[in-house]
């Protein structure tokens, strides 16, 4: 089976995901930017915790809502919202309008409106593929998403300063085509729709309550979601403790020399370049990972992604050598590659069809918790030396090999309890 094969749904959701991941990064970081230099630091800082906020309402409200009323309405209902929230930033950004305020008030109705359609689109995902091509169809979207994540960066800085308006207009414009595209080509696939009705705000409220209750008293999930959420943490210490040691403690040294030119770089010009490595490298090395590891088994694929990444992490966390960093990165990213792809085929085998879509937006806070770890082992890095935090990421890797493990089991007996399926053709990029 190659990607072509694949259910018509999940062909377009996997593009249209890049799609808007690459519109989304263009903007994202560039708000913060915006605002800080329209309202200072301190309260650009209250306005994207604010953001946040939003966002996770958003992600529990679609959660219930996929579960209740299917995911094609609530896919075309974030992403119409999406659209009509960046024209209105287009428009509030002009110099002959611009209103800060209004801009900002779209960037937060367009990212919650993102955050309603999200576990949709995690579900729809789940909804269409078998559990034998799952780790396929996640490789191929965790490297759309990684290239898009990219392309979108670099173009964001370079029309930021001159033509911002325009940007904001082009990303409407692009949202729109997402919209359009679901409207037309995008089939309902919730195998199991809610039947309960909510009759009022109090019966709304036990059912959106009741249903995150069951997902949250889930022991096998809430293992997941704790290996997940500590992954992240770990992947986010470049942008945290990392980013403050290399840039403070790494002093300025030469990679290489060519004749008489030398290259040269300080700690933050260093972290730039482990940034670009990690996202390059997925890029380049997804599909070689995934042509050598495809016969594994899950088990030691997944326990060798946590020693890789926890290792390399590790190493980030002590060393001011540009050349060890440069190999940890590496080391780090090899790690993702064996382990997301399995973490999340793990997610589709264990959630309930029911309560599909309430499980991909718990789950999907990961992110959220585990920036929040991220910032409490900031201030814990004032305290503890490097080898201290080193020592505390072993600690981390050593709890999700062990939040793991019951997933793991749980999964296989699931797996060896259904139906067998006839085996469908190994898949493949082409």
């Amino acid at each position: 089976m190659g990607f072509g094969q694949l259910h018509p749904n999940l062909r377009i959701r996997i593009v249209v995901g890049s799609v808007q991941r690459f519109l989304h990064i263009m903007v994202m970081p560039l708000m913060t930017l915006y605002l800080a230099n329209r309202y200072g630091v301190a309260l650009a800082g209250v306005l994207m915790l604010l953001v946040g906020v939003f966002d996770v309402v958003g992600t529990l409200l679609g959660g219930h809502l996929s579960d209740h009323r299917g995911r094609r309405p609530i896919l075309l209902a974030g992403e119409f919202v999406v659209a009509l929230a960046y024209a209105l930033m287009a428009v509030a950004a002009l110099p002959s309008v611009d209103v800060a305020l209004l801009v900002y008030v779209g960037f937060v109705a367009s990212s919650m409106a993102a955050s309603l359609a999200t576990p949709a689109n995690d579900a729809m995902i789940v909804d269409v593929t078998d559990p034998d091509i799952r780790k396929f169809v996640y490789t191929i979207n965790y490297w759309a998403i990684n290239l898009a994540l990219a392309c979108g960066v670099l173009l964001g800085a370079f029309l930021y300063t001159d033509y911002f308006p325009h940007l904001l207009a082009a990303v409407a414009l692009g949202s729109v085509a997402v919209f359009v595209v679901t409207l037309v080509w995008i089939s309902e696939t919730a195998p199991q729709l809610d039947a309960q009705e909510d009759r009022g705000v109090g019966s709304y409220l036990r059912n959106f309550f009741g249903g995150y209750q069951l997902v949250l008293r889930d022991k096998i999930f809430a293992a997941l979601l704790l290996a997940a959420t500590l992954r992240m943490a770990l992947e986010v210490q470049i942008n945290y403790y990392v980013n403050v040691r290399v840039s403070e403690e790494m002093p300025e040294q030469r990679l290489f020399s060519i004749g008489s030119f030398d290259a040269t770089f300080s700690g933050v010009e260093v972290l730039g370049i482990l940034r670009a490595e990690n996202t390059l490298l997925i890029v380049l090395l997804t599909f070689l990972v995934l042509g050598v590891l495809k016969k594994l088994d899950d088990r030691p694929r997944l326990y060798a992604g946590v020693l890789l990444f926890t290792a390399g992490t590790m190493v980030l966390g002590v060393s001011n050598s540009a050349w060890v960093l440069i190999a940890a990165m590496f080391v780090i990213t090899v790690g993702e590659l064996l382990n997301v792809p399995v973490q999340q085929a793990m997610l589709a085998d264990m959630v309930p069809e029911k309560s599909r879509t309430r499980y991909m937006a718990v789950f999907n806070l990961n992110v959220r918790m585990a920036l929040l770890i991220a910032s409490l082992l900031l201030t814990v890095g004032s305290v503890l030396r490097p080898w201290g935090m080193a020592a505390l990421y072993g600690v981390f890797g050593l709890v999700i090999m062990l939040a793991y493990r019951p997933v793991l089991r749980a999964r296989n007996a699931r797996l060896a309890a259904e139906p067998q399926q006839p085996k469908q053709a190994e898949p493949t990029a082409g």
